[in-house]
């Protein structure tokens, strides 16, 4: 067990953490307004603290050894937790009870985030909240970070140390340009679309969203022809406007939209999509925990 008393400094991690991301030492000295020198010999010391190499170096490059990732994982959420107890500090002495850091899909801004965003303020005024938008993946990454307190994606496969509760299912729209041939009176069901070029959420950003428009399709006898893919629905919305494919949404993203498109919505089909609320287990945000309880949950 490593004897941090009096050794480890916050110093220590955020030049690794400025290292570990340029991977060179004078671009990172010149970013921390140090000497290279000076912080060469920081890293050797927080190596010496921690009684591991944590970068393989040689004369020409820098990189994270196999122990180094692992500590850059855990810095990243030290520093991360430092920050928010910072900011709650600071909240605190101008009159706030607490802060929440949400982040979100875009289409759960759309109908389901705003009307709990507004309870909470209505319920709890001095708690000040900040919105981001990001990809499952994103939200994720941010949330082990403690960039996050509250993460909602359209994904329950979240790492062990987090919990999760479906707070909405809805169903799915097939997203075409103005003046496709098919529309609502001539549909009978997705096989009609076999043939066209779809446009789709990446698998690697959502994996349970991006599988169900597969199966979906499956269902129906074929495998979508995936021409082009996006995270975000303006994007998406552009591109089918423009004829270059179509696509398939969560219904609640189909309310704001001003572009040239026309939605059927699938009501009789099995696959729906869910919306997850996600948070660590672990946390000791108030903030969070009343924003729980409206959702009908706890930490």
């Amino acid at each position: 067990m490593i004897s941090l008393n009096n050794q480890l400094e916050i110093r220590h991690l955020h030049y690794f953490l400025v290292l570990a991301e340029t991977l060179h030492y004078g671009h990172a000295a010149e970013r921390l307004l140090i000497s290279q020198s000076a912080l060469s010999q920081q890293i050797q010391r927080l190596e010496v603290i921690v009684k591991q190499p944590l970068f393989k170096r040689s004369n020409r490059s820098v990189e994270l050894n196999r122990a180094g990732q692992l500590f850059k994982k855990e810095a990243e959420i030290v520093i991360g937790q430092l920050n928010s107890s910072m900011e709650r500090w600071n909240l605190a002495l101008e009159g706030h009870s607490g802060m929440l850091k949400i982040g979100f899909v875009g289409s759960a801004m759309q109908e389901y985030l705003p009307k709990k965003i507004k309870e909470l303020s209505e319920r709890h005024p001095k708690i000040k909240f900040v919105l981001q938008e990001g990809s499952n993946q994103i939200q994720l990454e941010q949330l082990e970070k403690n960039l996050l307190d509250i993460g909602f994606m359209r994904s329950n496969e979240v790492p062990e140390i987090m919990n999760f509760k479906s707070v909405a299912v809805e169903n799915l729209c097939v997203v075409l340009p103005k003046e496709h041939p098919i529309t609502n009176a001539n549909f009978k069901s997705i096989e009609q679309f076999s043939q066209e070029s779809f446009i789709l959420f990446p698998n690697q950003q959502s994996q349970l969203y991006y599988q169900q428009i597969i199966s979906l399709c499956a269902s129906h006898g074929f495998m979508p022809k995936i021409s082009h893919q996006s995270i975000h629905g303006p994007t998406i919305f552009k591109l089918v406007e423009s004829g270059l494919g179509i696509s398939v949404v969560p219904k609640s993203l189909t309310l704001a939209t001003k572009y040239k498109v026309r939605f059927i919505e699938l009501e009789d089909e099995p696959f729906k999509t869910e919306l997850f609320a996600v948070w660590k287990k672990k946390t000791n945000n108030e903030a969070l925990g009343i924003f729980l309880k409206l959702l009908g949950s706890k930490i």
